[in-house]
């Protein structure tokens, strides 16, 4: 654990250092659990968002996009279910005065058995090195099945307590696990409440007119509200999907782990309606599909996985998490849920508006059913940028830190550089920039050794370093680098756009989803 926490410290050191993420108004000492993009996390945020939405929307005919207000009317928050029900369990240690999200301590103390697991596994895998069968140890080795079986009983038995809120059984269960406060190591709770964590505001000329509001806690419902008018203007055709990105607000009892949980963050949600009857065989079609986009990042297969829920909201009949290994354990990357027809019939109920589609097939109308996909944008982002981060030990007995970003989420994708500031050779380098930068985000860099310009580039996440010298002068061509693998390559100054293209566009990315 200690490893971990020593990981997780370097990674939020090294997004402020290299200008990716920044504590909101650090000036006056910040404020909790809010952060800000900078200038390099604002280009690997965007470029995240336009690699979902590529996948998404513009390579799905039957999908489309919309941006909806974060402003809604206040009824659409009690049809949706958030007024009276959009709550996190929350205990506080009497000692230490600290409070805590109830399940997330579960949680938490579930991900040390789960720790325990791998422990055991990597130690088997060093004792069989090739002969070693990971699966077969897992069903078979007596101590992990023994952990595995606590894990499990106690995330069930967590998940019945919540959905039947028995909130006293919840705070049972964190003191029969001996449960202490992180902070203090008391174990003096008080009850388990339920918090709503919706931001309340007001709309209106003065205080006595004004309507009470909530800045959205999901970008969803502005996808439903909007299902009829989206269907009709785009004559679309069940089944057809609605894909939405956008800021949404939740007054989180412990906002922490960076970016992972913020009360102001960004989503990237897709709702895709359905016939009724036909849920359970999209479900398993969305949940292959979006892994299928994870893995296509090549962020390594073995960092995600499923986890099937075993609380469902009352409008689900099924729903799953894609898990991915923060520094701190696997934890909820993307969500994909089968929603029935809930949504679509409240707004029906609350509004007194017909959400209905005319199946022209059927000759019949009715409320459709809905498969989501809700992935946090943020939550990508440090998946991303965390599972990037890495210290290489060099041959010459030298490390260096580098950020491994895929190539096409790059904030910068390459990095020209003069190898000297003198003899005209400015003047080439800032002649490819005005060449590249039509196509590509590239940067100017003449400050230092070149090695140590390497060096800069390759913490900062550029792909490509493309050295001007005097050789440039006399032939037209130029050194250019790979990050990861620090190779170098003469090439003519006219390849160096088709050389930096190949390995940053898209398409030949997200061909790799088949």
């Amino acid at each position: 654990m200690a490893k971990q926490e020593d990981d997780f410290k370097k990674v939020i050191s090294h997004a402020k250092e290299y200008g990716y993420v920044f504590q909101s108004s650090e000036i006056y000492d910040g404020l909790s659990a809010v952060y800000d993009y900078a200038q390099n996390g604002a280009e690997l945020k965007k470029n995240i968002r336009e690699y979902w939405w590529k996948a998404m929307v513009n390579l799905n005919e039957n999908i489309v996009g919309i941006d909806a207000a974060i402003f809604m009317h206040p009824t659409t928050w009690k049809a949706s279910g958030h007024v009276d029900a959009f709550n996190d369990p929350l205990i506080d240690n009497k000692d230490s005065k600290k409070r805590y999200r109830a399940d997330v301590l579960i949680e938490d103390y579930v991900a040390k058995i789960e720790a325990k697991i791998e422990k055991e596994v990597a130690k088997a895998s060093k004792r069989f090195g090739d002969t070693f069968d990971k699966k077969q140890f897992l069903a078979t080795n007596q101590r992990v099945v023994d952990y595995q079986e606590k894990a499990d009983a106690i995330l069930k038995r967590m998940g019945k307590s919540l959905e039947n809120e028995d909130l006293a059984d919840v705070k049972s269960l964190i003191e029969e696990l001996d449960i202490a406060c992180p902070m203090s190591g008391s174990k003096n709770w008080t009850d388990v409440k339920q918090f709503n964590l919706m931001f309340g505001t007001k709309l209106g000329a003065s205080a006595e007119s004004a309507m009470d509001l909530y800045l959205r806690p999901e970008t969803a419902q502005g996808i439903f509200v909007n299902f009829l008018n989206v269907q009709k203007t785009g004559r679309m055709k069940i089944p057809f999907g609605i894909a939405q990105t956008g800021k949404a607000f939740r007054n989180e009892i412990v906002a922490r782990q960076f970016i992972f949980r913020m009360r102001e963050f960004e989503q990237m949600e897709m709702q895709f309606f359905i016939r009724p009857g036909t849920q359970k065989e999209w479900y398993e079609k969305w949940k292959e599909n979006r892994l299928k986009w994870h893995l296509s990042l090549g962020l390594g297969e073995e960092n995600y996985r499923f986890h099937d829920h075993d609380k469902l909201a009352h409008y689900a009949d099924a729903a799953a998490d894609i898990e991915f290994r923060f520094p701190f354990g696997f934890k909820e990357l993307e969500g994909i849920h089968s929603r029935t027809d809930f949504d679509l019939s409240q707004h029906e109920k609350f509004s007194g508006k017909k959400l209905q589609y005319f199946d022209p097939e059927l000759k019949e109308s009715y409320v459709p059913y809905v498969v989501e996909t809700s992935i946090g944008l943020d939550r990508m982002f440090l998946a991303v940028f965390s599972n990037s981060l890495q210290e290489e030990e060099l041959e010459n007995n030298t490390t260096r830190t580098v950020l491994k970003l895929p190539a096409v989420l790059a904030p910068t994708k390459a990095a020209v550089l003069p190898l000297v500031k003198k003899d005209g050779l400015p003047d080439v380098a800032h002649k490819i920039i005005e060449d590249l930068k039509w196509d590509f985000n590239v940067i100017y860099d003449e400050k230092d050794a070149v090695g140590r310009r390497y060096r800069r580039q390759d913490a900062a996440g550029t792909p490509f370093c493309i050295t001007v010298d005097h050789q440039s002068l006399e032939d037209q061509t130029v050194t250019i680098r790979h990050r990861d693998t620090m190779e170098q390559h003469r090439v003519a100054i006219s390849e160096v756009k088709s050389i930096i293209h190949k390995e940053v566009d898209m398409r030949s990315w997200l061909q790799r989803m088949g």
